[in-house]
C-alpha cells in the first residue's frame, strides 16, 4: 500500500483528471453517441473530424470526447475556456492553425468550454477559419445552443446532447478508480463499502467530476489506517453531507412523492418545500419531480387558477434548459405556487365522469347538423344542416345542442366556487339560464 508521503512527493493532479479515459472504448456513459454502431463513433474512428457543439450538464464528458476527437485523428489540440480566455489568446491559436495547415495540411481542434460565455461579435469571428477547415471547433456549453450561440456558427456544426450520467455509470467510474493502480487509487488498498459508494453516487447528480472528487477526499480521509476503508460515516465526515434514506426504486421513492404532492394538495407550502429538498438531496430526478407538479396543476388546481399549470411547465423547461444549481430555484417557486393557489378538482372529476359515460354508453352518434360536410353528397343527406354558426348572433351564443340525443342533458364539469372558476361557473349558469329561457 502507499504512504500518504510517497502520495505527495507527486505532484498532485485530481483524480478526476487522472482518470480520463485515454481511449474512445473507455468512455463510460453516452451510449447514444459513442455506441460502437453509432454514426459519431464511425466517424471518430475513421479519423474525420467536423465541428461540433456538445451540449450537456457539467461532468457529462464534453472535454473528455473533444479530447477523444483529437487523439483519434492526430489532429492538434488546444483547450480555451471562454470565462477566462480572451482575444488574444484566440488570435495566437488561430495564427497557429494556419501555420500547421499550411505546413502539415492538418486542421487544429479547438475546443472552447463555455463557449456560451464568447459575445456574438466573438463567435463571429471563428466564421472564416470553420468555413475554410484550418479550425476544427469543438464548443462545450451547459446551455441551449439554440439560445446561446449564433446562427451561422449553429449552420456549419453538429450539436450533440449529452446526458447526465447514469448511477450504473458513476458506479462504473468509481470502481474503476479504486482498481486503477497507474492513474486511480488502486495502488492505496482503500475498501469502498457498498453504502458509502452509494451515498457519493447520490450527491454526485449525474456528474463524473463531482463523484470522483468525493471518492477523493473520502480516501484522504483513511489513507494513514492500518486497514483503510470508507464507509458511511466516512463519506458523511469528508463531505459534510449526512446520507438520507432513500431507495429511489422502492418504498422510500414513492412514500416521498406522495408526501410531496399531498402538502401541495393541502396548501401546505412549508411542507411541499421540505418534501421538495428532501428528495433533491437524496438525488431524485428532478424532472420527475416537475412531472408530478404538471399533474398536480391540472388535477388539484384545474380551473381555479390555469396560471398554476404555466408555472409547473416553466419549471420544467428552466431545468432542462439550465440545470441545477439555478433551476432547483425554480422548482420550489412552482411548488410553493401550486400549493398557495385555489384549489379544485372538478377538471379530475369531469375527465372520470366523462370516461365513464363513455365506457357505459358507447359511441354515440354526433348530431347531423355538427357534422362536417366537404362534399355535396353530404350536404344531401344533412350533414351540417340547421348549424348555427354562433359569432352570428349577439354575445357569441345561440341555443344550440352540442352533446348526441342519449346524453344531451349530461353535466360532467361542474366548476367550484373557488378561484376563476368562481367566474366560470357564473358564466355557466348564465348560459344554462339563456338556454332555458330560450
Amino acid at each position: 500500500m502507499q504512504s500518504m508521503n510517497d502520495r505527495q512527493e507527486r505532484p498532485r493532479v485530481p483524480l478526476a483528471e487522472r482518470m480520463r479515459p485515454r481511449r474512445l472504448e473507455d468512455m463510460v456513459g453516452q451510449g447514444h453517441l459513442i455506441g460502437l454502431n453509432t454514426p459519431f463513433f464511425r466517424a471518430l474512428r475513421s479519423g474525420h473530424l467536423f465541428s461540433l457543439i456538445l451540449w450537456g450538464p457539467p461532468g457529462s464528458g464534453k472535454t473528455t470526447l473533444a479530447r477523444l476527437m483529437a487523439g483519434c485523428s492526430g489532429a492538434p489540440f488546444r483547450a480555451l475556456s471562454a470565462v477566462t480566455s480572451g482575444v488574444k489568446e484566440v488570435r495566437e491559436i488561430i495564427q497557429e492553425g494556419r501555420d500547421t495547415f499550411r505546413s502539415k495540411g492538418l486542421p487544429t481542434l479547438l475546443f472552447i468550454d463555455e463557449i456560451h460565455r464568447f459575445n456574438k461579435a466573438q463567435q463571429d469571428g471563428f466564421l472564416p477559419h470553420v468555413e475554410s477547415g484550418r479550425i476544427v471547433l469543438i464548443g462545450a456549453t451547459t446551455q441551449n445552443p439554440s439560445f446561446e450561440v449564433i446562427p451561422p456558427l449553429l449552420s456549419r456544426a453538429r450539436v450533440l446532447r449529452l446526458q447526465p450520467l447514469e448511477r450504473d455509470d458513476l458506479e462504473t467510474i468509481l470502481r474503476r478508480a479504486l482498481t486503477d493502480r497507474e492513474a486511480g487509487l488502486g495502488d492505496t488498498g482503500v475498501q469502498v463499502t457498498p453504502e458509502a459508494l452509494a451515498h457519493m453516487i447520490d450527491l454526485a447528480g449525474g456528474d463524473a467530476r463531482i463523484a470522483l472528487n468525493n471518492l477523493e477526499l473520502a480516501v484522504d480521509l483513511v489513507l494513514e489506517s492500518e486497514a483503510p476503508v470508507v464507509d458511511l460515516s466516512v463519506v458523511e465526515a469528508a463531505l459534510d453531507r449526512k446520507a438520507l434514506s432513500y431507495d429511489k426504486d422502492g418504498e422510500e421513492h414513492y412514500n416521498l412523492i406522495s408526501a410531496f404532492h399531498k402538502s401541495l394538495r393541502g396548501g401546505d407550502a412549508q411542507a411541499a418545500l421540505y418534501w421538495l429538498y428532501r428528495m433533491l438531496e437524496a438525488g431524485e430526478d428532478p424532472l420527475f419531480i416537475a412531472r408530478r407538479m404538471i399533474r398536480c396543476a391540472s388535477e388539484d388546481v384545474g380551473m381555479a387558477d390555469p396560471n398554476a399549470l404555466r408555472m409547473a411547465l416553466s419549471a420544467f423547461e428552466t431545468w432542462e434548459k439550465v440545470g441545477p444549481p439555478e433551476a432547483r430555484l425554480s422548482l420550489a417557486q412552482a411548488a410553493v405556487y401550486l400549493a398557495s393557489a385555489p384549489k379544485s378538482n372538478a377538471l379530475y372529476r369531469a375527465e372520470k365522469a366523462v370516461l365513464e359515460e363513455i365506457r357505459d354508453t358507447g359511441a354515440q352518434a354526433v348530431p347531423l347538423h355538427l357534422r362536417n360536410a366537404p362534399t355535396s353528397l353530404m350536404r344531401q343527406s344533412g350533414y351540417g344542416k340547421g348549424y348555427l354558426y354562433p359569432h352570428d348572433y349577439e354575445g357569441a351564443w345561440v341555443r344550440q345542442q352540442y352533446l348526441p340525443d342519449g346524453i344531451r342533458t349530461r353535466e360532467y364539469y361542474r366548476p367550484t366556487n373557488r378561484g376563476i372558476e368562481e367566474r366560470i361557473q357564473r358564466r355557466m349558469a348564465s348560459l344554462r339560464n339563456r338556454k332555458d329561457e330560450a
